[in-house]
């Protein structure tokens, strides 16, 4: 049976053509996996399937997300964290993973739903990254700070999803074309902005929620640390993950205007 893998140009040139080959004619791929993003398992004979790449300075590792998770994609980190990565893969460790010097680094797992709040549908992206973030500099002493280090950034600790959550300024989601492109924020010297998170690939939206998107203009987005959302198939199930979030103090959000159509 042929398997359902998404091998981005970029991965197979890394790789090469005949192991790209191998892995789309099945005789490679995992078949069942973990996915590297949202740490659920996957099929990649009965859904779709990135193919990431996480490359250090002397090795490389090929993982498997869901294609709603993440992209295939290349991910470059140093050959400590490629070594906190292996670990995260295959189970073993306390899981850090590539995102451990901080958010810039972090591959970062978006899902897109609509959240109603007060009878309105409201378009969303829900954030989580791979592994732990440890602020730059130190070497995770202090734990998992990506949620301050999003409050520092103006988002705003989220005690339920039941109101819209303040505008973050400077902040802006990329939609073009009916496709997610990236999120932007300011730039470090206040020139243009810079993409806190882009697509390798853009990623497709529902029509449900580019309508809402573009009839609101403005996106709200929540993020909660790694493990505390996971990948969810519906829109209910995945409000009921925010919403426990939530109740756990482990979610941020913010409303961002939308750039583009």
């Amino acid at each position: 049976m042929p398997r359902m893998l998404d091998v981005s140009d970029d991965v197979r040139a890394e790789i090469g053509d005949a192991e790209a080959d191998r892995l789309l004619a099945g005789e490679n791929d995992p078949g069942s996996y973990d996915c590297t993003s949202c740490r659920t398992p996957g099929d990649s004979e009965q859904e779709r399937t990135s193919t990431v790449l996480f490359i250090g300075e002397e090795t490389a590792v090929l993982a498997f997300a869901h294609a709603t998770c993440l992209p295939s994609q290349i991910v470059k980190v140093s050959e400590e964290q490629l070594q906190g990565a292996v670990r995260s893969i295959t189970g073993e460790g306390d899981g850090a993973g590539p995102g451990d010097t901080g958010p810039e680094q972090a591959v970062l797992g978006i899902t897109s739903g609509l959240v109603l709040i007060e009878g309105e549908l409201h378009p969303a992206l829900v954030v989580e990254p791979t592994a732990p973030i440890a602020r730059a500099g130190t070497t995770g002493e202090n734990g998992d700070e990506f949620l301050a280090l999003l409050v520092e950034q103006g988002f705003h600790p989220a005690s339920g999803v039941d109101s819209v959550p303040p505008v973050l300024h400077g902040w802006s989601v990329l939609l073009a074309m009916g496709q997610l492109h990236a999120v932007l924020q300011p730039g470090p010297t206040g020139g243009q902005p810079v993409a806190w998170w882009q697509a390798h690939r853009p990623l497709q939206v529902t029509e449900g929620w580019r309508a809402a998107a573009n009839k609101l203009q403005q996106v709200l987005v929540f993020a909660a640390p790694v493990g505390a959302i996971g990948r969810q198939p519906r829109e209910d199930l995945l409000r009921d993950a925010l919403d426990k979030a939530a109740v756990d103090g482990a979610l941020v959000g913010c409303a961002m205007p939308l750039a583009g159509t």
